[in-house]
């Protein structure tokens, strides 16, 4: 029987697979049949060297180093998977954001898609087909103005120049989607509840809560799993998604709020 979803014979690259969400998503491309190449500062142990590329994408040289490998290792890319993201800006809300903080937020979470589509896309404008997905957040909708107002500054922008990029290459047969995810529970994000409920005297799942709480609720009373954002993005870049273009699907248990 043929699969509903299958990536046979594709190129993929994914940043920040190494973790959380970007790992399940370079097991479940490998599952379906993908050659995958991802990157991180470090790699782990249990990943294969062919699979891995160091870089600092938060640099540009990093960028440039990491689509030559692209073009080395795979020949060239059908799927990117613009996978890294996150936040080291403290608390304390938009006085606490010095413009050291601002460019940090900014280098992590938006230039390297843009140096990364720049090196690559082309490539499969040419080619006339591929596809490219940005991995934004709730945040650019559902900022939390004491801790993420940088963060989801830099994710509302990267939306913006995900929805601009697919005007201009979709015509070239390149299609551009976002995924917004809401709470995913990775790693960081557990040892995030951990240290909440050693702070108040409660256990873990209450630590949980804390944050679900902090989000407003999520109505399904969980947040998501890594696989599932991963069978999301594996869905949109198989060729079942083939007409599927510069929108946004949010993967949030229904925790914004408005439609």
């Amino acid at each position: 029987m043929t699969p509903f979803v299958s990536l046979e014979g594709k190129r993929a690259l994914v940043t920040a697979g190494t973790r959380g969400a970007g790992a399940a998503t370079v097991a479940l491309f490998e599952e379906l049949g993908a050659r995958v190449l991802t990157s991180a500062r470090s790699k782990p142990e249990a990943l294969p060297d062919e699979q891995f590329f160091a870089a600092d994408l938060t640099q540009a040289e990093g960028c440039t180093a990491l689509a030559a490998a692209v073009r080395e290792r795979l020949g060239g890319v059908d799927i990117i998977v613009h996978m890294l993201g996150g936040s080291s800006a403290p608390g304390g809300g938009y006085e606490a954001l010095s413009d050291q903080e601002w460019q940090k937020e900014l280098d992590l979470n938006l230039m390297p898609a843009i140096r990364l589509d720049r090196e690559l896309v082309p490539e499969m404008q040419a080619r006339g087909s591929g596809v490219v997905i940005h991995v934004t957040s709730i945040q650019r909708e559902l900022p939390l103005p004491e801790a993420t107002t940088a963060y989801a500054a830099a994710k509302a922008a990267l939306s913006t120049y995900s929805k601009s990029l697919s005007k201009q290459v979709s015509p070239n047969g390149v299609r551009v989607v976002r995924v917004s995810p809401g709470w995913i529970e990775s790693e960081s994000s557990v040892d995030l509840a951990r240290r909440l409920a050693a702070e108040h005297g409660v256990d873990v799942e209450q630590g949980k809560q804390m944050i679900m709480d902090s989000l407003g609720g999520i109505p399904i009373g969980r947040p998501s799993k890594p696989a599932e954002v991963a069978s999301l993005i594996a869905f949109l870049a198989s060729d079942r998604a083939g007409t599927i273009t510069g929108t946004e699907y949010v993967i949030d248990g229904g925790t914004v709020p408005t439609a």
